[in-house]
């Protein structure tokens, strides 16, 4: 059964794509890409079905990664109790996930740079209204949030540890 991994930012063309191609360009790295379903959405649907912003395709385009072909979605459509592990941008789009969920019963949901030592509780800033160089510095610290995500992942999980090593 694969792990199940979710980023939510606020309309799901910024962060939180940028956050799902990087994360799942680790685990292709790490040969581990079979073990996970990653994705991503919106708290709200204003852009459902739109393409990330170019300027965050551009940004990761830098990186050598695509995400030309996600579409935004609203964590409406979702069923959230699916995801194992929730990882949000801000503490507005934690409040609104946590909200949907009766509290002992919610998924794992983090704040994407909680396992990032020393920068525990500091939000990833929404870029959109921003420039290339705000995309670029979401995109740094997405590329640091995912590393640390993924080796919390490679603790929670030795199982898939074991297999990146093997990579």
């Amino acid at each position: 059964m694969a792990v199940s991994v979710i980023f939510i930012c606020y309309e799901n063309i910024c962060r939180s794509p940028m956050a799902e191609g990087i994360f799942s360009s680790l685990l292709v790295k790490y040969n581990v890409q079979h073990l996970f379903s990653v994705s991503s959405a919106g708290t709200v649907s204003y852009q459902e079905g739109s393409k990330p912003d170019e300027r965050a395709i551009d940004a990761l385009s830098s990186r050598g990664i695509d995400i030309s072909s996600v579409r935004a979605r609203c964590i409406d459509e979702l069923d959230m109790y699916a995801f194992d592990w929730i990882f949000v941008m801000d503490y507005d789009n934690y409040e609104e996930i946590c909200r949907s969920f009766i509290s002992d019963q919610r998924p794992r949901v983090h704040l994407v740079m909680e396992f990032v030592a020393g920068r525990s509780g500091e939000e990833i800033s929404d870029p959109y209204y921003g420039t290339a160089k705000e995309f670029e510095r979401a995109m740094n610290d997405l590329v640091s949030a995912s590393e640390h995500i993924l080796v919390r992942l490679f603790e929670e999980y030795p199982c898939i540890a074991l297999q990146a090593s093997r990579a």
